[in-house]
């Protein structure tokens, strides 16, 4: 099995702290960067609870270079970098751009400045399906040209992929694979870690706050496209199955399998989901019935997407295990384990 010690920056972020968990599980040694702007500490408590060991997390913005140096110096041993630190709202970032080009693409450069300063070969970076915009053909494979990003948050990704091309191309002791995951949803099998989001965009903890009363209702955005219903179409993938791809990238960068100095894989189902689809099916596992009201379009969204995957299974061995009923119920069962655990605190 191979090991050694990996960073995994937003590693108290949602896919950062279910990453660990599958790294850990595989033999690997790992440390975690998250200032917490957007991180919990109750996500690396919930993932030291399910290790049953202690997991280092320094407090740092690494739009700082000179912190950021502090954590590789501090740790000469690290062989691999996985990369999710980043603000990822599409709304937000339609409302403040600046905003994320500063803290997404300087975070990825000073990633990178200490990745060549301090020899770590091995990098994954956090990208998305965002990068595809409106694909004119679906499924989109890693061959789909890239549309015109649809939010400034998508173009960061296109840039972040971009950086990391050519970062490689300069310095060819380095390889990096580029993960662009479709809608990760769900929760850790044990309901001991999942999604943490007070006011959520995603779609699914939206769907289980609603379900539990923290919301009196939703909105679905939208059943004018041109789908099967009406409403847009997303490729849903378990939280987990998404974790396990990020440690195959690594033991496929480490054991030196890659082809390319930059390779790009799709993560997703392969299946195209409506959104009243996935309300239905939240009901049907649930038992359920959710408020929901039809609203307007909203900024930003693209119409239709979901991958292609047949590249992360063949090459990287990838497996997806979670089908759509194990998503919604993982998520329902987080769901109440939170509402559990607030009325605790209350009294």
């Amino acid at each position: 099995m191979v090991s050694g010690k990996i960073l995994v920056t937003g590693g108290c972020g949602y896919i950062g702290g279910h990453t660990i968990v599958d790294l850990v599980n595989n033999g690997f040694e790992v440390i975690s960067v998250d200032d917490l702007s957007r991180g919990s500490l109750r996500m690396m408590a919930g993932v030291e609870e399910i290790l049953a060991q202690k997991i280092k997390n320094y407090k740092v913005d690494l739009t700082n270079l000179d912190d950021t140096q502090a954590i590789f110096i501090e740790n000469p041993d690290i062989i691999g970098i996985i990369h999710f630190a980043a603000f990822k709202s599409v709304n937000e970032s339609v409302s403040d751009p600046l905003m994320y080009y500063r803290n997404n693409i300087n975070s990825l450069v000073n990633i990178l400045q200490c990745a060549k300063d301090y020899q770590v070969p091995n990098i994954v970076f956090s990208s998305s399906c965002s990068v595809y915009g409106n694909a004119e053909q679906l499924p989109v494979d890693e061959l789909t040209p890239l549309a015109t990003a649809e939010s400034p948050y998508a173009y960061t990704k296109q840039i972040g992929e971009v950086i990391c091309n050519d970062f490689v191309k300069q310095n060819q002791a380095f390889n990096i694979t580029l993960l662009r995951y479709f809608n990760p949803v769900g929760a850790h099998e044990s309901a001991q870690i999942g999604e943490f989001q007070e006011k959520p965009e995603n779609l699914v903890p939206v769907i289980t706050q609603t379900a539990i009363g923290k919301r009196q209702e939703m909105h679905v955005f939208g059943t004018d496209y041109s789908t099967r219903d009406g409403s847009c179409v997303r490729d849903y993938i378990h939280v987990m199955d998404i974790a396990n791809a990020h440690t195959k990238s690594l033991q496929y960068l480490i054991a030196g399998r890659n082809q390319n100095a930059c390779e790009v894989f799709n993560l997703g189902s392969g299946n195209g989901v409506t959104v009243l689809e996935l309300i239905y099916a939240f009901e049907s596992a649930s038992g359920k019935k959710l408020n929901f009201h039809i609203g307007p379009r909203r900024q930003g969204d693209v119409v239709a997407i979901y991958a292609n995957n047949t590249k992360a299974c063949r090459k990287l061995g990838w497996e997806i295990k979670y089908n759509l009923t194990q998503m919604m119920d993982t998520a329902w069962r987080w769901e109440q384990r939170l509402h559990i655990d607030n009325q605790k605190q209350l009294n």
